[in-house]
């Protein structure tokens, strides 16, 4: 690729970008050179709904240079990944999120894009840190590498972080509620496998977790109470999230539906899409902690030697 060529391909991107984040209402902040896990340049946006908004209320949006939506569907997948974002940044802490067991997390130092697999296997993976978010400053968290199958990657517009965020993520809580990811406060990377498992070709959809309407309630009450309670000093929280509608099986909607019935219950107070706690579920805190101790305690499954001394296929 020559330096003209390289250039010009920077600026399709970065116009590409600038346009879709200005539908969806956000405004680049900065843009900055990174590095993929074989050291090829990446380009880093900093995305934000003003400039004013601390860093932790931005997106950190990585791509590998070069990368240009080409057909409708990636560009598409794109711009709703963006209106998304957006809708995510309105939550205190956008990259906190909660798992079905009970654990409150956050979602730190994703390297995108996916890279081969450097022992020879057939898979891409992407590394990245999940914490848990409790508000103690807890030191336990779970480094992982998310391995998407060769098969798995058809179904994926592109191996970049807007096609690929919700489901990894999603596969990293479905594996912790399984038990098969262990919180730690050093430890080496442990593996999360994304294979054709997770998607219906029949229904053309991510399938995570089959939920009831009450464990949907259940789910959105302990969110509120976590996100904003708990960590977000009773500030609003987005309730019809699509990452958490694909994680649990469902749709933005029904989880609106299901917000109103909390709020109908005395539990939350909405305004449009989002949510925040009343005092009724403010003070289950006892139980919603209780839930988070059981939860942690089944994140210390006995791997293998092999494994925990992190001779992984990572």
């Amino acid at each position: 690729m020559t330096l003209a060529s390289s250039k010009q391909e920077q600026q399709i991107l970065q116009q590409t970008i600038e346009q879709a984040a200005k539908q969806a209402g956000l405004t680049i902040l900065s843009t900055t050179e990174g590095a993929d896990f074989h050291g090829k340049p990446t380009s880093i946006f900093r995305l934000g709904l003003a400039p004013d908004r601390p860093a932790e209320r931005t997106l950190a949006l990585e791509l590998s240079n070069g990368f240009a939506p080409v057909n409708d569907d990636q560009k598409r997948e794109l711009a709703t990944y963006l209106q998304q974002a957006a809708k995510r940044l309105g939550n205190p802490n956008p990259n906190a999120m909660v798992s079905l067991a009970g654990l409150p997390l956050v979602f730190r130092e994703f390297k995108w894009p996916f890279h081969l697999s450097t022992s020879g296997a057939d898979t891409y993976l992407v590394h990245g840190v999940v914490g848990l978010e409790d508000g103690s400053g807890s030191p336990l968290h779970t480094k992982v590498a998310a391995s998407m199958t060769v098969t798995f990657a058809e179904v994926v517009a592109a191996p970049e972080q807007p096609y690929a965020e919700a489901f990894i993520y999603n596969a990293v809580r479905k594996t912790l509620d399984q038990g098969q990811l262990e919180m730690l406060k050093s430890g080496n990377r442990q593996p999360v496998p994304v294979t054709t498992r997770y998607y219906s070709r029949w229904q053309n959809r991510f399938v995570f977790s089959d939920t009831t309407q009450i464990l949907r309630r259940e789910f959105l009450a302990m969110k509120v109470y976590w996100l904003s309670a708990a960590l977000g000093g009773n500030q609003p929280v987005w309730i019809a999230d699509p990452y958490d509608a694909q994680y649990l099986n469902t749709t933005p909607e029904e989880l609106q539906s299901d917000a109103a019935y909390l709020a109908k219950d005395g539990l939350l107070t909405l305004d449009a899409d989002f949510a925040t706690p009343t005092a009724k579920l403010s003070e289950q805190g006892e139980h919603y902690r209780a839930l988070l101790a059981h939860a942690l305690s089944l994140t210390k499954p006995e791997f293998n030697e092999e494994m925990r001394h992190g001779h992984t296929n990572m």
